[in-house]
């Protein structure tokens, strides 16, 4: 969503079209009749974008950005039929941003991929998951019961489960520009857990006596911080 704001005394608009940031500047002074005139515009231009009406030179004539724009604005948008469905496209994104991930993040983000959102929105085309399927989907996932017999994931684990499908909806809509299903939906609120750690003596109890081939693997969890996904990587994969 776009915003008015202010550089010098006077008023900018900051909106996204076609994927691009654009920031265009006004002769007008920064005071409240002026946003509110600027804020009525900016809806209007957001509206028009929205539905495919949206002429950057008819705002914009002397921008600079102009003859960019009515160049790309030539270049017939994405048809339906060209949109590909989630699974195809949720692969697409794996594979382009899996270099910039360690192996334990990878695994993670598969793993929520793979036994949760994929069996549900595999199949759909991107523009056609609707917000009240993602929130019915969140809904869903706090009922799946958990191994100790207990009902629904824990709200940080849905967060976490959101991950990639939130990441892969938001850039299939600016690459195929249609809107997010995930506008306006926030994380859910994780309690603060409180944490009861081992004492020095407790640690030294538990490593004089454990079996001996577990006695270093117990010396790095306790001794070096390291997580559980980052101690357990298999030795091919650091």
């Amino acid at each position: 969503m776009g915003s008015i704001r202010s550089r010098s005394g006077k008023l900018f608009f900051d909106f996204r079209y076609r994927g691009v940031r654009c920031r265009e500047q006004t002769k007008l002074s920064n005071n409240p009749v002026n946003r509110k005139r600027a804020t009525t515009i900016l809806e209007r231009i957001e509206a028009e974008i929205l539905v495919g009406t949206f002429d950057y030179a008819t705002y914009f004539p002397n921008s600079n950005s102009t003859d960019r724009f009515r160049h790309i604005d030539a270049v017939k948008p994405a048809s339906p039929s060209s949109i590909p469905s989630f699974r195809d496209f949720a692969d697409t994104w794996f594979a382009e941003n899996e270099p910039r991930w360690k192996y334990s993040y990878r695994i993670t983000l598969r793993t929520s991929l793979d036994k949760h959102i994929l069996p549900v929105f595999g199949e759909d085309r991107l523009d056609e998951v609707a917000k009240s399927a993602v929130l019915a989907f969140r809904a869903n996932l706090a009922k799946i019961p958990r191994k100790d017999g207990s009902l629904g994931l824990s709200a940080s684990r849905i967060n976490h489960v959101l991950v990639p499908l939130r990441s892969i909806m938001n850039e299939a809509a600016e690459r195929y520009e249609f809107s997010s299903p995930f506008k306006n939906i926030k994380p859910l609120k994780v309690s603060r857990t409180d944490v009861d750690p081992f004492t020095l003596a407790e640690v030294r109890q538990l490593i004089d006596h454990v079996r001996p081939d577990y006695k270093n693997y117990l010396i790095v969890r306790f001794f070096t911080g390291m997580r559980t996904g980052e101690v357990h990587v298999p030795s091919g994969n650091m």
